[in-house]
């Protein structure tokens, strides 16, 4: 179903409006950062830690206004919109700008914002039945630096990274950071099963701070599963016994096969039946 109205700085309009101009930041510089997150049962999942991550980043990237988008802010707009779009399940995008003028130097730091919403038939998290096919993608490493935890407007690695991840037919494809270690996948936080131990990239290895990488830790700590948040060597996906990547519209996803190797997916089932009784 193709949504109706979107939600452009506190005003629904119809999803169709030509709202940008050629002097929005978000266009000309990528001055901005997004939140992806989902609709269940009209209702925003995991609203807190989608605030928590949305005001952090927003001070990272000197933005003001940080302070109004809190937890009742992201569940009245999106409530909201599902309303008046007659959406009970969905995914969700907002997108924060500098809402300026001016060169590379802003003339304000004032927020703008878009939230929009696309609806899916979906009440729950469902684990993919076939598993992923994956590949590790080297063209171009991501840098680790403060804005690497955080969904910046500019996504030119993820855009190379998919087109890539299209030319050789993958599903998906692992990223790996500047130093050469495994970072994330392309839309994705990443977990390992190794030798009955839990493994995914630290943050200081430059993936992006996922909600759903943070509610399936707790999860797996909850549930007797140990965890570490580690330096990994890409060659760990020649002998680990189960792979999968996590993000908040999707839950969990288990990776079937890289190159000749294969997985089982006995943990992300058991993480996604935790998941769904939330």
């Amino acid at each position: 179903m193709t949504p109706v109205f979107i939600n452009f700085n506190g005003e629904i309009l119809p999803a169709d409006s030509k709202l940008l101009d050629v002097a929005n930041r978000a266009f000309k510089y990528g001055d901005g950062l997004f939140e992806s997150m989902r609709l269940m049962k009209g209702k925003l999942k995991f609203a807190e830690l989608h605030a928590e991550r949305l005001q952090k980043g927003m001070r990272a990237l000197k933005i003001d206004g940080y302070s109004q988008t809190d937890t009742w802010f992201l569940k009245d707009k999106v409530e909201e919109l599902a309303r008046r779009n007659k959406v009970k399940h969905g995914r969700l995008r907002l997108t924060v700008f500098r809402d300026a003028e001016g060169l590379y130097t802003p003339t304000q730091n004032k927020m703008g914002y878009c939230l929009e919403l696309q609806a899916i038939d979906e009440p729950r998290y469902f684990l993919n039945e076939r598993g992923l096919i994956m590949d590790v993608y080297t063209e171009l490493p991501k840098p680790i630096n403060f804005l690497s935890n955080i969904k910046t407007c500019n996504a030119l690695i993820y855009v190379l990274a998919a087109i890539y991840k299209s030319q050789n037919r993958l599903d998906e494809v692992f990223l790996l950071n500047q130093n050469g270690f495994l970072c994330e996948a392309g839309s994705a936080n990443i977990f390992v099963w190794y030798q009955n131990h839990l493994y995914t990239p630290a943050l200081n290895e430059g993936c992006v701070e996922g909600v759903m990488r943070q509610v399936v830790i707790k999860l797996a700590l909850d549930n007797n599963i140990p965890v570490t948040e580690a330096q990994i060597n890409a060659e760990i996906l020649n002998e680990a016994d189960e792979v999968f990547i996590t993000n908040a519209s999707r839950g969990i996803q288990w990776v079937m096969g890289y190159g000749v190797k294969r997985y089982f997916n006995r943990v992300s089932k058991g993480l996604m039946d935790e998941l769904n009784k939330l």
